[in-house]
């Protein structure tokens, strides 16, 4: 599964106006892999070619939060506490009973 051209070309527009590199922690995945390192299983965010994480920590990730958002991300999941500090971003529809735009922690 390789992203899709549309969702790279938002994330380039984030990376620009970010000013700074965003080391891209995962991406697509296979369903068999996602179900072995998320709880959404086989059908994730990341299965679907338009979710990606990126390794930001501190203020630089509000930075990210923002920009990811007025650039039409859907999807924020934050992680800043422990070892492995990142930001999800995703521009999925709004499902039934998925809401969207949403913002989580994790």
């Amino acid at each position: 599964m390789l992203p899709e051209r549309d969702f790279m070309d938002k994330v380039e527009r984030v990376r620009v106006r970010f000013g700074l590199p965003l080391p891209v922690t995962s991406c697509a995945r296979c369903a068999a892999y996602n179900a072995k390192v998320s709880k959404t299983g086989e059908k994730g965010p990341h299965t679907t070619g338009r979710a990606v994480d990126f390794a930001v920590i501190g203020n630089r990730a509000l930075d990210l939060v923002r920009i990811a958002l007025e650039e039409g991300f859907t999807g924020i999941g934050v992680q800043q506490k422990g070892a492995g500090r990142f930001i999800h971003i995703d521009d999925l529809p709004a499902a039934e009973g998925q809401p969207r735009p949403w913002i989580w922690s994790y």
